[in-house]
C-alpha cells in the first residue's frame, strides 16, 4: 500500500513540476511579445502588446513578413506594457509569420508569432432569400397580382365545394 502511494505521489509531483515548466508565462513575462488573436484569417484586426519596453516605453513593431508594414506601440497604464494594433491585409496566405518589435528607448527587440489561416471560425452566415427551384414565384411580390392569386384559388374552392355539395344531393353536375 505505501509502495502504491509513493508512486502515485512521485507521479503527481512529475506532472505537475513538467506543467509548471512547460506552462507559458504571460503575466509575469517582460521579453515577450504577445499576439492576440494568435490565428487570424487574412483581413483581420490583430493587437500586440509587450512589456519589454518598461513603463512609458514606446515602440514600433515590423509585420511586414505578412504585408502589413510598420505599426507603432504606445505606452499603456496596464502594466507597463506597450501596445499596437495592425491589419492583416486580405491578400495574405496562409502560414506562420514572425511579427517584430523594436524599443524606441533602448533598441531592444522582441518577436512573436502570427499564424494566418484561411477558415474561418466566425458565426455561421445564414442565408438570405428564395431558393431556385422552378416552382413558385411567377407572379413576383407585387401586392395586386398576390390578391388576384388569392382571389382566383378562392373562388376555385368555392366552386369546387359547390359542385361537390351537388353530387352528394344527388343533382347531378
Amino acid at each position: 500500500m505505501r509502495r502504491t502511494v509513493r508512486l502515485l505521489t512521485g507521479t503527481a509531483l512529475a506532472v505537475a513540476t513538467a506543467g509548471a515548466i512547460a506552462a507559458p508565462a504571460y503575466g509575469g513575462d517582460t521579453g515577450g511579445l504577445e499576439v492576440f488573436p494568435y490565428t487570424v484569417v487574412p483581413g483581420g484586426d490583430v493587437t500586440v502588446n509587450t512589456a519589454a519596453c518598461g513603463d512609458g516605453g514606446t515602440a514600433t513593431g515590423d509585420a511586414s513578413a505578412v504585408g502589413a508594414g510598420h505599426f507603432t506601440l504606445a505606452p499603456t497604464t496596464h502594466e507597463g506594457e506597450a501596445i499596437g494594433r495592425f491589419r492583416v491585409p486580405p491578400s495574405a496566405q496562409q502560414g506562420t509569420y514572425e511579427i517584430d518589435v523594436t524599443c524606441a528607448e533602448s533598441e531592444e527587440g522582441v518577436t512573436g508569432d502570427l499564424v494566418v489561416t484561411l477558415s474561418s471560425e466566425r458565426a455561421p452566415v445564414h442565408p438570405r432569400g428564395s431558393v431556385k427551384t422552378g416552382v413558385g414565384g411567377a407572379l413576383g411580390t407585387d401586392p395586386v397580382q398576390t390578391a388576384a392569386g388569392v382571389a382566383a384559388l378562392a373562388v376555385a374552392a368555392a366552386g369546387g365545394t359547390w359542385l361537390l355539395h351537388r353530387r352528394a344531393r344527388g343533382d347531378g353536375i
